[in-house]
């Protein structure tokens, strides 16, 4: 029999195994045993021989060849383990051994310093895993830290070399005339930027005139492509860095602060270079037609939000009288836009942003919802109309270029979503109409109710990933056949691909050069993978902070709502703070608790309480760990409900769901709400992920439990008279266990024994972040055969590895659910999410 060998990545268990994740995508994940991993770490590319398991789906591999390693760098405690070796411990399990330093004299680091060091052998070698410190961090304990952990973390280039900041300095200081020659002259025109308070970098102007014809608007975007050549220093930094990062106070820029803050920023009252779009539409927004080209402007105005909000209200602002009419007349295009988007199918979904509060030392001192105004919707709704004909226009000229794709999510996950919300009460069906309307109808009939917030983020969940490519695919959020990014190129690579493509098309005797279609793949892919890095960062960074602020808050009591369930705990959303924790099964009861999966349900096997998403429940904060970003919660039991907790026995734990949940939440490196927000977009870079509003107070009175009369059909064996439930638990009305698919039944009848050691390995070690998660990755082999064998099903079913589960920082990057349309529409960054002067500094 010929041999098979495979190519690919390989992620370590704690337990020493690992699992294959090849790098063709039609073959399921397999299975490496501990033997065959002997010097290998989590995240290297590997040549594997492949076996199939006889009387099996499953495969089973050995590594034949390590290609590439896929860790340059160790971040971490550094310990002292004799007079010239420090030790970094392998906390994560994810090296197989743990790191020795050679003490150097020049950069000595004190134990319990945070520091990056540089590998110089790897497991598996003659001198060990050994390496240097590169850089010390800094107390591992300290908040200062947080920001510069994550970013090493992450491999987050956030230093610009010295030839690029030569580079940058070459520029003037101020549009020249040579610069200006052949450009339209709109600098009469009264454009005005609309822009966070704290913003520095100003990428796009606009201006709404009136007509006979109905409305025209000019979209002015930066001209950053006139000033970063192509395999320029800059433009070589600026694909590495893929994009900016921005922290609460802090941004990472993707160009230096000469060009972002300084000569490409759309400053007031100073001559500037841009790419306009020029788009005619009528009375009810259909565009009528629209030109791209190259002008100087002059903003009349730097808006904030607020104050733009303040003259739509009607308020006077001396400040903007000179543009008063120019922000009305935007604000009624505006509406048109937004209505003429939402009737056409875009889904609207609405989940608060969450504001860190935080002091001068690092410490957060208040998280608070972030309001969101109609002028910040104003804006995006400019920038939408700019992108889908930027996008057009590449399609009607039928030239390769990239857009910004977002696919429908697949068939299982439809199914899921469709069963919450009929245990939430609804009853729409998903699969009549045109989805997006579905979708919307849906959360709508829950508007201003508590479940509100829970059936939004069980919307995000079901979402696939939205990602760059040249195979325009459409974007499934917004609705739209014609995407791309157009609107931020200080801050977002593509954009600027987008700018140098759109010069070649309208201007054919530019300079500018077409890719080719191998070129616009790669940078798709690579594009999509540097989004995605931000945005875990952005995530870690946010799941740190809320541990820190919840540290004081240790044996508090708040009100909560359920807002996820595993087999290992639940997870609830706090009313007071923009904050989740998890509730372990072990506190939850002491009796035996089974694990539905296809409803995400826990049944108590002898009281038959159901704890289920939406359950409201009184929690006390346990612990709080802002190094990992957990947060751990407890049940309040009081009076004699909490003796008879107290007295009763050890949990029985056996028997939990052998297949493992597919809404599993990693915990290491989980932004409080990172699981619910992956969908999120709040585009213009930020990509923020946040928890559910703390300003849920129309709940009513407290309900008791009661267990169903019909009986869920995985339990169905039970014969004992079930037990008053437990009151903790406030269950929403009209939840009852849906038939399990036939997809599930096959599922259920296949004899997978890696589920239950998996199960309880990952139960074990609480998947710390710094591991592998088991569980995301058998999901997706999962997801693979389930998409070979579809005709044995009774529905087809799209391949896609994110359906239904709860995204954890690996596999969810940023997926588009175009809440508010900020994150697509290339809109500014709320007032949440602050920028600094663009130094690099922290103010």
């Amino acid at each position: 029999m010929k041999k098979k060998f495979l190519e690919g990545t390989v992620k370590r268990h704690p337990d020493g195994f690992g699992f294959f994740i090849p790098t063709d995508i039609e073959h399921p994940d397999v299975y490496i045993p501990r033997q065959s991993m002997n010097g290998v770490m989590t995240n290297d590319k590997v040549m594997i021989e492949v076996f199939a398991e006889r009387g099996s789906t499953r495969f089973r591999g050995e590594v034949m060849k390590i290609l590439t390693r896929g860790t340059k760098q160790v971040i971490g405690e550094f310990r002292v383990l004799n007079e010239t070796t420090g030790l970094i411990r392998d906390e994560g399990k994810g090296w197989g051994e743990d790191f020795k330093i050679e003490i150097d004299t020049e950069l000595t680091a004190e134990a319990g310093q945070l520091v990056a060091a540089e590998i110089l052998s790897y497991p598996g070698d003659p001198k060990g895993f050994r390496g240097k410190i590169k850089e010390i961090i800094g107390d591992a304990l300290d908040p200062l830290t947080d920001i510069k952990r994550v970013l090493l973390k992450n491999d987050i280039p956030h230093i610009f070399p010295a030839d690029v900041l030569r580079e940058a300095e070459t520029f003037e200081d101020h549009v020249t005339e040579e610069d200006m020659r052949g450009r339209q002259d709109l600098r009469d025109l009264p454009f005005i930027t609309i822009d966070g308070a704290t913003a520095k970098d100003f990428d796009d102007a606009i201006y709404v005139e009136q007509n006979d014809q109905g409305f025209k608007l000019w979209v002015a975007i930066a001209d950053v492509s006139h000033y970063v050549r192509v395999d320029s220093l800059i433009d070589r930094e600026a694909y590495i860095r893929g994009t900016s990062v921005y922290f609460p106070n802090f941004v990472v820029p993707m160009l230096p602060e000469e060009l972002s803050n300084g000569l490409c920023s759309l400053m007031p009252n100073v001559p500037r270079l841009s790419l306009v779009a020029e788009i005619q539409m009528d009375f009810t927004g259909e565009v009528l037609g629209s030109s791209f080209y190259e002008a100087v402007i002059q903003s009349k105005s730097r808006v904030t939000y607020g104050e733009a909000q303040e003259v739509i209200d009607g308020n006077e602002m001396d400040k903007h009288k000179h543009v008063k009419a120019e922000i009305l007349r935007a604000s009624d295009l505006a509406k048109i836009l937004m209505a003429k988007r939402f009737r056409d199918g875009s889904l609207d979904l609405e989940i608060p942003e969450v504001e860190l509060l935080i002091d001068e030392t690092g410490i957060p001192y208040d998280l608070v919802r972030s309001e969101r105004l109609f002028a910040h919707r104003l804006i995006e709704e400019m920038m939408l109309a700019a992108n889908v004909a930027v996008a057009k226009a590449f399609m009607d000229a039928e030239a390769d270029a990239i857009y910004r794709i977002h696919e429908p999510p697949n068939v299982d996950a439809l199914e899921i979503l469709e069963r919450y919300m009929k245990n939430f009460g609804s009853k729409v069906s998903l699969d009549q109409g045109k989805l997006q309307k579905r979708l919307t109808k849906a959360l709508q009939d829950f508007a201003g109710k508590p479940e509100a917030h829970i059936l939004n983020i069980l919307t995000l969940r079901s979402m696939s990933q939205a990602k760059y490519s040249p195979n325009n695919l459409g974007h499934f959020g917004l609705g739209f056949e014609n995407y791309t990014h157009f609107t931020s190129p200080i801050r977002r690579y593509p954009d600027l691909i987008v700018h140098r493509l759109l010069k070649k098309l309208s201007m054919p005797k530019s300079h500018y050069k077409m890719m080719t279609l191998d070129d616009l793949t790669t940078a798709g892919t690579m594009l999509s993978a540097c989004e995605q890095r931000s945005v875990k960062a952005e995530r870690q960074f946010q799941a740190i902070k809320k541990a820190r602020f919840m540290e004081k808050h240790v044996g508090e009591e708040f009100d909560g709502m359920i807002s996820s369930v595993t087999k290992f705990g639940v997870f609830v959303l706090l009313r007071q703070f923009e904050v989740d924790g998890l509730i372990r099964l072990e506190n939850l009861s002491k009796e035996k608790m089974e694990f539905d999966e296809e409803n995400l349900v826990l049944i108590g096997a002898r009281s038959g309480l159901r704890i289920s998403i939406g359950d409201q429940v009184k929690i006390r904060v346990a612990s709080a760990d802002p190094e990992a970003g957990q947060i751990d919660f407890e049940i309040v039991r009081e009076g004699a409900e909490k003796e008879a907790f107290e007295k009763s026995g050890p949990p029985r734990l056996e028997g939990l769901g052998r297949r493992n949940n597919k809404s599993n939440d990693k915990r290491g490196g989980r932004g409080s709400k990172e699981s619910d927000r992956g969908a999120r977009n709040s585009e213009r870079g930020s990509q923020r992920n946040s928890n559910r509003s703390s300003r849920d107070s129309n709940r009513g009175p407290k309900k008791e439990s009661s267990p169903s009369g019909a009986k869920p059909r995985r339990f169905d064996q039970r014969k004992e008279t079930p037990k008053a439930p437990q009151k903790n638990f406030r269950p929403n009305p009209a939840r009852e266990a849906a038939p399990k698919s036939r997809k599930a039944v096959a599922l259920d009848k296949m004899e997978e024994k890696v589920f239950e050691f998996l199960s309880e390995a990952n139960k074990e070690h609480g998947g710390d972040g710094k591991g592998f998660d088991p569980e995301a990755h058998l999901q997706q082999a999962m997801a693979k055969w389930k998409a070979r064998n579809g005709n044995a099903f009774a529905k087809p079913e799209r391949r896609d590895d994110r359906a239904g589960r709860r995204s954890t920082d690996s596999d969810r990057g940023s997926r588009d659910s175009s809440q508010g349309a900020k994150k697509e529409s290339g809109g500014k960054p709320q007032k949440s999410f602050r920028r600094d002067d663009g130094k690099g500094k922290r103010k």
